[in-house]
């Protein structure tokens, strides 16, 4: 399983984990964690579907709880995609600046 495969969701599905990778959290709680960290609003239908390929994929699964409001945790193998993924980003980031000679 990559990203790839979550086809316009990908950048989306990649921020979600990151929210997650810190703690549980509901979908609301979720959007206003990528409004405040990364500066995107998004739309609950966007949200949602993302949120709904993810679990699908087993990279991130509902908690139990009474509550109305699904709070949602990052699976063992969201977080090794998850890391796998951002190392991958690093290496791009650093064949960047290396480039630009910033490093």
């Amino acid at each position: 399983m990559n990203l790839e495969e979550m086809g316009k969701f990908k950048d989306i599905s990649l921020l979600i984990l990151i929210s997650l990778a810190e703690e549980d959290k509901h979908g609301y709680a979720i959007m206003e964690d990528l409004k405040n960290n990364f500066s995107i609003e998004l739309g609950a239908g966007t949200l949602y579907g993302a949120i709904s390929r993810l679990e699908k994929n087993n990279l991130i699964k509902p908690v139990i709880t009474e509550d109305r409001k699904i709070p949602y945790t990052i699976t063992e193998e969201g977080k090794r995609l998850l890391s796998f993924q951002l190392e991958h980003i690093n290496k791009i980031i650093s064949t960047g600046k290396s480039r630009l000679r910033l490093t």
